[in-house]
């Protein structure tokens, strides 16, 4: 059964850790969440059908082609969570 999924989270939720660690932000997983939704509604969606890893030719020159925006949109998502997290 194919599977509809916004190829873009993969993408953010994979370099979401790195960024953070290169700006000294907090990492728990309260912030993580707040920063990728953030960033995520900055970003366009890349949604992909895939059935059992079809397609991983075009993730790959999609994830080389949107990176740089994707760390943009982190670090900036990043930026407001900082001035206001929601956890203790």
């Amino acid at each position: 059964m194919p599977q509809l999924k916004n190829y873009m989270e993969e993408i953010v939720f994979n370099l979401i850790k790195e960024v953070l660690e290169d700006i000294n932000m907090c990492t728990c997983e309260k912030c993580i969440q707040d920063i990728a939704a953030i960033a995520l509604n900055d970003l366009p969606p890349k949604y992909i059908v895939t059935e059992k890893g079809e397609l991983y030719s075009k993730i790959n020159a999609l994830k080389q082609q949107f990176e740089v925006d994707v760390i943009a949109a982190i670090t900036k998502a990043a930026v407001i969570v900082k001035r206001r997290p929601r956890h203790d």
